[in-house]
């Protein structure tokens, strides 16, 4: 049985071509809905003219459908609500600091901090 769970797991292995983290533990797989033997995978990314958009969707279909009795794919793309660092699983944060990129939160306001 193909389950949202399956898919997660199987989309742990799809990193950010220029990040070496996974897309789930980024925070860019915003949900996931099977029907059957169709999977529907909604995704976002840290910015609207992200390069990668194409490769990571690929990546993504094919991920998908080497999971048994999947059949059909779908990808879409959401930007509401837009991606923040805070949606980072702490592995991600984590990654990212061991390759000297430092994350924070620039979304909240002067009067948050």
């Amino acid at each position: 049985m193909i389950t949202a769970e399956t898919v997660r797991a199987a989309l742990r292995d799809v990193e950010d071509p220029e990040l070496p983290v996974s897309i789930v533990d980024l925070g860019l797989v915003r949900g996931i809905d099977v029907t059957d033997a169709h999977v529907c995978v909604y995704l976002t990314f840290t910015a609207m003219g992200c390069p990668c958009i194409q490769w990571i969707q690929e990546d993504v279909r094919r991920r998908v459908l080497a999971i048994p009795g999947v059949q059909s794919v779908d990808v879409q793309i959401v930007w509401d609500p837009p991606w923040r660092p805070t949606d980072m699983h702490p592995r991600a944060r984590a990654a990212l600091a061991r390759y000297g990129v430092a994350v924070r939160d620039r979304t909240r306001s002067r009067s948050d901090l």
